[in-house]
């Protein structure tokens, strides 16, 4: 990476192993053990990785403002999921025992019906034969 020092910035950042300090033109190998390149090496606001035109510091504060809004989006997502199932749970049980009930009310007047249809026409062989 020292070999594209005072080059520029596209030049030092090609090899990914390495880090643009803008605010002196140097070209240096990323520390890999820390997160963060240290202050002494080169300054947040001028260092470069990966591409030029995204600083650290301008990295850091869209990947945390990105981190948060999904977090949130998550949060409120889960919550009106369960307060939508909790008030499915309170009012569901009295809907749902209404529909039964309503169902088994139209097949017992079904079946009624039927039995009268069934016994009307009993009825009306057994007259033809005669033996009512």
């Amino acid at each position: 990476c020292h070999q594209y020092t005072n080059r520029s910035c596209e030049e030092c950042l090609k090899n990914v192993t390495c880090l643009w300090c803008a605010s002196s033109g140097r070209c240096v190998e990323y520390p890999v053990r820390r997160i963060l390149p240290p202050t002494d090496l080169c300054e947040l606001s001028s260092a470069r990785w990966g591409v030029c035109w995204v600083n650290f510091e301008a990295l850091i504060i869209a990947m945390s403002v990105v981190g948060g809004t999904a977090l949130i989006t998550l949060g409120v997502c889960c919550c009106c999921c369960c307060k939508k199932k909790s008030q499915k749970q309170v009012l569901g049980p009295d809907k749902e025992d209404e529909r039964a009930a309503r169902e088994r009310e139209r097949r017992r007047v079904r079946q009624e019906e039927r039995r009268a249809e069934m016994k009307s026409r009993h009825d009306e062989i057994r007259r033809k034969y005669g033996t009512v």
